[in-house]
């Protein structure tokens, strides 16, 4: 039986969603071992003088629990 920890993230990025998610799962996976899931929940735009300044997406992300005994 295994148990999962689920956290929400944001990623940014200046070129695309895409590239948002990618960047916050490469940095979460930094820090958190056995990152399984990234699932997106929300995609917007952050935007000044009409203009598009950066993509973000905000993740759920799922990784293995493990139990200090």
């Amino acid at each position: 039986m295994s148990v999962y920890v689920v956290n929400e993230i944001v990623g940014t990025s200046d070129k695309s969603w895409e590239d948002a998610a990618r960047q916050a799962i490469e940095t979460a996976a930094k820090s958190v071992s056995d990152l399984r899931v990234g699932e997106v929940v929300k995609q917007d735009v952050t935007v000044e003088n009409g203009k598009v300044l950066n993509y973000r997406v905000r993740l759920n992300i799922s990784f293995k629990y493990i139990a200090v005994k």
